[in-house]
């Protein structure tokens, strides 16, 4: 199994399909294996372009729908992010390479085995610049914000206030919203203190948000 002719032959797709663009998040892509991140019964799958099951209900999603994610929330050098459900791990390291050493990642999971599962594949990564906490992140994490991005990795019925108040202007959050069987993937721009931009990139389907927010 040459899982990293497999590695090489996907991102090539993914650039093909124009779902990767960005050089920043295509080196990520690269340099973060996916199949350090997967259960091992699943090795085998690890560069297929589906989602794969981790642990109670959670799953590592499918490249593309990572990439497209990825590409909508554009981060940069040097930016704090919150990811709203660490999952495996994956996401958290590729936003890490993309911020680089002068970034933060603050990742918040509200499974404590899911989170223990993303800290053990995150050590393996040895990166510094990524902070995992257990709890709900419906709301945010309002300890550490405020934030430059936000990203939602479950779906979510909306994204509250409380959460925008979290973003440093200009900021950024990227979040699937909808029902728990199906939600449209949404960016929503802060262009003012008092004004939430809009816009909508199509259907998905996540595993739903748990917490005081979410389903």
């Amino acid at each position: 199994m040459d899982l990293s002719a497999q590695r090489a032959k996907l991102i090539e797709h993914l650039v093909k399909c124009g779902v990767l663009k960005t050089k920043r998040i295509v080196d990520a892509f690269k340099e973060v294996r996916r199949d350090l991140f997967v259960a091992n019964e699943t090795l085998q799958y690890a560069y297929h372009d589906i989602a794969l099951p981790i642990s109670n209900s959670s799953t590592i999603s499918q490249p593309s729908t990572v990439a497209i994610m990825l590409e909508l929330l554009q981060p940069y050098q040097g930016e704090k992010i919150l990811e709203i459900g660490t999952g495996s791990g994956w996401e958290t390291c590729l936003l890490s390479k993309c911020v680089g050493e002068k970034g933060r990642i603050i990742s918040i999971e509200i499974d404590p085995e899911v989170e223990e599962f993303a800290r053990s594949n995150i050590k393996k990564m040895k990166l510094k610049n990524i902070k995992t906490f257990v709890g709900d992140g419906s709301g945010g994490y309002s300890k550490l914000a405020p934030y430059d991005k936000i990203i939602f990795t479950a779906a979510i019925p909306k994204v509250d206030q409380t959460v925008f108040a979290q973003l440093n202007p200009k900021g950024r959050v990227v979040a699937p919203v909808g029902g728990s069987l199906l939600q449209i993937m949404k960016v929503f721009d802060r262009v003012s203190e008092t004004k939430i931009e809009v816009r909508d990139y199509g259907t998905f389907q996540f595993v739903p948000l748990r917490g005081k927010l979410g389903y």
